[in-house]
């Protein structure tokens, strides 16, 4: 363990110890893919959690830095918190995470959700690089809380939004950084998003909106 104050430590820690917090506190209520996972402890109980897993895109693996370097690409696809820590211990923790990788190879990508009025503040704070904004679109509908797997075609007529994402790109490990960002294929730009994040109720989930595309209805689950 890496003591943070006398108080609070960061642990690497067991990824079936994040799924309370990912299942009950995050607005997805979904596990995601799990490599890695952290632990910020104080006095012993964990209170918030980091995840990192395989984007389950290969063309985002590809588009980062190109096929050489996909299997390297990692997404940070879980940061939950309890109510109420004290300020800046977010961007603490994950700075502690992301020293704890400095030996690895990985490239770490993560999104903030305008939909959901994240800006990537903590990512920021990190000094990730800000690579620009996805495009909003459409998926293939999956029942809320669903896996792709359970994708049927009787609902092809449906479609889910999904809301345009503020992209992020570190690289823990110093000489990597310098060798990826002479190649990374999106753009490096000078500023970060700013703007008032929305705060959601813990444990609930975040209602999506689906697209019937034949009466060109929206609605939300």
């Amino acid at each position: 363990m890496i003591a943070i104050t006398e108080r609070m430590m960061v642990s690497e820690i067991n990824p079936k110890q994040t799924h309370e917090f990912i299942l009950n506190l995050h607005y997805a209520q979904r596990l995601p893919s799990i490599s890695y996972a952290f632990g910020l402890f104080d006095r012993g109980e964990l209170i918030a959690v980091l995840t990192i897993g395989k984007p389950a895109s290969n063309s985002l693996c590809f588009g980062v830095c190109g096929e050489e370097h996909s299997r390297q690409v990692y997404e940070l696809n879980r940061l939950i918190c309890l109510p109420d820590l004290p300020k800046n211990s977010m961007s603490f923790f994950v700075g502690k995470c992301l020293k704890m990788l400095s030996d690895t190879d990985l490239i770490l990508i993560s999104y903030a959700d305008e939909g959901a009025g994240h800006h990537g503040y903590v990512y920021q704070a990190t000094n990730w690089w800000y690579t620009g904004k996805t495009k909003s679109r459409t998926d293939k509908y999956t029942p809320a809380g669903k896996h792709s797997r359970h994708y049927n075609d009787e609902n092809n007529h449906l479609r889910k939004l999904r809301s345009s994402k503020y992209r992020y790109v570190y690289i823990p490990n110093k000489r990597l950084r310098k060798q990826i960002k002479r190649i990374i294929k999106y753009p490096i730009l000078d500023y970060y998003p700013k703007g008032d994040n929305e705060k959601y109720t813990l444990g609930e989930r975040i209602k999506q909106g689906v697209l019937n595309r034949q009466t060109g209805e929206v609605y939300y689950e």
